[in-house]
């Protein structure tokens, strides 16, 4: 019985694919859109510090965060960030970072993953959102220092490291979230645990 249980909860259904993708392709339209405001409001710039510009990077980890909430199976999350970078990189004409944003989805999406995979995909309320968030953001920062910010010292990037988080708790935990669960409540998730009460 609980094997038969646990195979159907990680099994997916068309519906699930589908919704992953179409997920996909909306982020990857707000992650363009993200990226050219971004480009206009340098929060960094504009308050003498640098690394104040993780208050604004939570957009870019909130489908992920959003995939995992509402596809409720392994990978979901994952899959969703991964879509999204897809579709910001490819589809709509690239972005100022290049090839660079496949790669942000990648480190993106396992962080949200690893933390809806830490509670065996069986809690989706919003702490869990949050840590996702969170975790995601650390994930990206770990790779920004890389290859964005190679040059900064140790105080910015720790700096870097807690606006980040501090932005995937909130814009792409909090603000997932309460996406989900407005979706839930307009009846567009009928089809979905996350749409039940």
């Amino acid at each position: 019985m609980t094997s038969a249980i646990r195979s159907t909860s990680i099994r997916y259904r068309t519906l699930d694919l589908v919704t992953i993708a179409m997920l996909g392709v909306a982020f990857g339209v707000v992650f363009w859109g993200w990226g050219k405001f971004y480009d206009v409001i340098d929060l960094g710039a504009a308050v003498g510090f640098k690394p104040a510009t993780g208050l604004l990077a939570g957009m870019w980890l909130i489908a992920g965060v959003v995939g995992g909430l509402i596809v409720r199976r392994p990978g979901a999350a994952f899959a969703t960030e991964m879509v999204a970078a897809m579709i910001s990189m490819f589809v709509l004409g690239g972005t100022a970072w290049g090839g660079t944003v496949l790669l942000s989805g990648i480190v993106q999406g396992l962080g949200a993953e690893l933390i809806f995979a830490l509670f065996l995909y069986r809690r989706f309320d919003v702490v869990t959102a949050m840590l996702a968030g969170a975790l995601a953001a650390v994930f990206a920062c770990l790779y920004e220092w890389q290859y964005y910010w190679p040059d900064w010292d140790l105080q910015w990037r720790l700096a870097y490291l807690g606006f980040f988080t501090v932005s995937g708790i909130v814009i792409a935990g909090l603000g997932g979230w309460l996406l989900v669960r407005r979706l839930a409540q307009a009846g567009a998730l009928d089809s979905f645990p996350a749409g039940r009460p």
